[in-house]
């Protein structure tokens, strides 16, 4: 009956967001403050989604699981438990062989762990990979192959893509390395709920992913690493090293290097992956390897944030002639 003064679309189409009008079949969609077309694709994890009428209609392939253990001792398990864990030892970062008696597994990966710096943390430095009745040792940027009398036939290939050297088994399971103190372990969903270890058991739920070798649930890191160890020799871990308390001197450079995971130059990737934890972890590890190879340290930190953001669609320039 009266007049609203003001723009509005005329009936039957619709405020498209961006001041114009559209049908209801063109209305757009929106995703992390960015707005997408009717028919643009997204791509997430490894699935595809469409925008349709406002909405978005996404596939529900089952993607792969990965864990993530680099610099000194950062973990980040299957399900996306991010924690800390300095042992200086053999521990089992994941396998099949999990309490269950009549269970046969089919692989086992152990990360060796290293002192890397005067402060006490540890890195990966040699990983071991059993694949039936075959051993692989990675180490030196190489990698070896014994043959066991025990176990299965699991077939193996091995390529380099990039600066990763990636070991894909026929069973499913898959090792990236960059030769350094990365590790990405990557499984097919087959394995939900099926594995142990410190990369936790991959069945969506981060609450359970401390379960110890004896399938208690611990709350604290500390205990629950020391129970995957591969030798009762090796002592204990007692308490939580704090490098950047150790090394005062080095804190302030430290801060200032990681700080670029905050800066503008992954400003796309925030809203989308949580910097914070990845920030903390620079900085531990920038203080920590002080007997050379500091920049290492410092730059498999950055990159392990630049890697997740890759994963959630926002690719991140940042390396530079004079970063990494």
């Amino acid at each position: 009956a009266e007049c609203v003064s003001g723009c509005v679309c005329p009936q039957g189409l619709y405020d498209d967001g961006k001041g114009g009008c559209v049908e209801k079949k063109d209305c757009p969609c929106i995703h992390n403050n960015q707005w997408y077309s009717s028919g643009q694709k997204l791509t997430v994890d490894c699935n595809t989604c469409t925008c349709q009428r406002g909405f978005w209609s996404c596939t529900t392939d089952v993607c792969y699981g990965t864990c993530i253990i680099y610099g000194s001792g950062h973990y980040i398990t299957f399900d996306g438990k991010f924690y800390d864990f300095d042992g200086n030892c053999e521990y089992v970062a994941t396998q099949d062989f999990c309490g269950d008696k009549n269970s046969s597994g089919s692989f086992s990966i152990i990360t060796e762990n290293v002192p890397c710096g005067t402060t006490g943390v540890t890195c990966s430095k040699a990983i071991k990979m059993f694949l039936g009745k075959t051993e692989l040792k990675l180490e030196n940027k190489d990698y070896k192959e014994n043959q066991r009398d025990v176990g299965g036939d699991v077939r193996y290939w091995n390529r380099t893509v990039g600066l990763y050297m990636v070991i894909e088994a026929s069973n499913g399971v898959m090792l990236i390395w960059d030769k350094k103190t990365t590790v990405f372990i990557k499984m097919t969903p087959d394995y939900k709920g099926k594995v142990c270890g410190l990369c936790g058991n991959f069945d969506d739920k981060t609450s359970n992913d401390f379960t110890t070798r004896s399938g208690l649930l611990e709350t604290h890191a500390l205990k629950f690493g020391n129970s995957w160890k591969q030798s009762s020799m090796c002592p204990d871990v007692t308490e939580e090293i704090k490098p950047c308390d150790v090394k005062p001197h080095r804190k302030s450079w430290a801060e200032k290097e990681c700080s670029i995971i905050r800066s503008d130059v992954f400003k796309i990737c925030h809203s989308k992956v949580d910097p914070n934890p990845f920030f903390d972890a620079c900085v531990h590890d920038a203080c920590s390897c002080d007997s050379g190879g500091d920049c290492e340290c410092f730059c498999s930190a950055v990159a392990a944030y630049a890697q997740e953001c890759t994963k959630a669609q926002a690719c991140v320039f940042w390396r530079t002639p004079d970063i990494c």
